[in-house]
C-alpha cells in the first residue's frame, strides 16, 4: 500500500468505526484534539488495520504520535 492508500483506509475506518466527519481527518488532524480519539480509540483503530499489514506492530512506535500523517508514515512500511 501506498502512503495514499493508507491515509485513504485510515479514513474509512474512522468515518464507519468512529462516526468521524469526513472533512475533519486531514492528515494534520490531531488523533486527540482534532479527532476526539482517547488511547483506547487509538488502539481499536490500530486493531481495525491490522489486517492490511504484514509485519507485527509493536506498540512502543505509537508514543509519539500525534497526528494522523504520523500513524501513515508508520504503517505505510508495515504494508510491504
Amino acid at each position: 500500500m501506498t502512503k495514499d492508500d493508507v491515509f485513504a483506509k485510515l479514513k474509512e475506518i474512522l468515518v464507519t468505526e468512529f462516526d468521524i466527519d469526513a472533512a475533519d481527518i486531514t492528515p494534520d488532524a490531531t488523533i486527540a484534539d482534532d479527532l476526539d480519539l482517547d488511547s483506547i480509540d487509538a488502539v481499536e483503530l490500530i486493531v481495525k488495520m491490522k489486517p492490511y499489514l504484514t509485519a507485527k506492530i509493536e506498540p512502543e512506535i505509537f508514543k509519539s504520535v500525534r497526528t494522523v500523517q504520523n500513524v501513515v508514515d508508520i504503517l505505510e512500511p508495515l504494508t510491504k
